[in-house]
């Protein structure tokens, strides 16, 4: 059927494009199972490179070859594009045209051999203790929106959630009495993880004394609500962080994953095993999450440097 397709409209024009890309998202979430997220920066990608094949005056995909992609790389670097994103983006237009070969859309893949741009291993940002201690401490709990954030800044260090599992719970995956959270991850793999008792007391307070006040109408299942009465979203929990460690004076620099990096750092240097925190933070592989061992090496060279009277 698809060669009927392309043999009919020769993959021209930017809405057969666009049903390209269609079919391909639909493929990866349904065959893959990838999470929307995950589809969202696939759509996204290939919309940017095939706006840029359309720009070359390459309007059949199968005209498309190895010097187009390699030239769309550097646009994106002369952008000053980091080399994550262009890592990023060579993996979702090699998926793409993996997906047209595999429906014989096209009979040649231009984008094999060609190297993934080296990622550079940074060290994730962790906040010390004391720091993350003043910013749980932050918000206010004598009205419903404080006692929201402070529960959500306790949950999100207690379990080392991502911030989009953070605002995508509802009610029902968090058991208060039994003391874990249940949480879907990339993949649609779910997880379940401890709670503990600081993070359990301000999640019920806030169930009993906050969330009912900021439910509007019928409500919403969603555990974390926003003053619409919706479930909260992942930018709003971005202002949110940002307020509250300037509030804390923290100088280090915040990010939407800062508490998840300290939760793992810091479990690790209080002797916790590589495999737990692996599975608590949701890795598919082991060697992600042994960057933080790295971290945790670096951090007691410079306790060493600072606090040896030798150093």
């Amino acid at each position: 059927m698809w060669k009927a397709i392309l043999d009919t409209y020769h993959l021209e024009g930017d809405s057969f494009m666009d049903s390209l890309i269609d079919q391909f998202i639909h493929f990866l979430s349904v065959e893959k199972g990838l999470a929307r997220n995950t589809l969202e920066s696939y759509q996204r990608d290939m919309v940017a490179y095939t706006s840029y094949l359309n720009e070359q005056g390459v309007t059949r995909i199968e005209e498309s070859a190895r010097t187009h992609i390699i030239g769309y790389l550097l646009v994106l670097r002369e952008k000053g594009r980091a080399t994550a994103t262009l890592s990023r983006n060579m993996a979702s237009i090699r998926a793409f045209y993996q997906f047209l070969v595999r429906d014989k859309l096209i009979d040649k893949d231009p984008s094999i051999h060609l190297e993934t741009p080296k990622i550079e291993k940074r060290l994730p940002k962790v906040l010390s203790v004391d720091e993350v201690e003043r910013l749980l401490d932050s918000p206010p709990v004598n009205h419903p929106a404080g006692l929201r954030d402070k529960a959500m800044l306790e949950l999100l260090y207690a379990t080392g959630i991502r911030v989009s599992e953070l605002v995508n719970l509802d009610k029902a995956d968090v058991n208060l009495d039994m003391g874990f959270v249940k949480c879907m991850g990339k993949g649609s793999k779910e997880r379940i993880i401890p709670l503990g008792s600081v993070a359990i007391q301000m999640v019920r307070h806030y169930l009993q004394a906050g969330r009912p006040k900021l439910v509007k109408g019928s409500g919403d299942s969603a555990l974390f609500l926003n003053h619409l009465g919706k479930q909260i979203t992942r930018q709003g929990f971005w202002k949110i962080i940002k307020r509250y460690a300037l509030k804390a004076n923290i100088r280090a620099e915040i990010t939407p994953h800062t508490l998840r990096h300290s939760f793992a750092t810091h479990l690790l240097e209080n002797g916790a095993d590589l495999r737990s925190v692996q599975e608590m933070l949701g890795h598919a592989d082991i060697s992600t999450t042994q960057i933080y061992t790295h971290v945790t090496r670096t951090r007691i060279k410079d306790i060493y440097a600072k606090t040896h009277p030798r150093a």
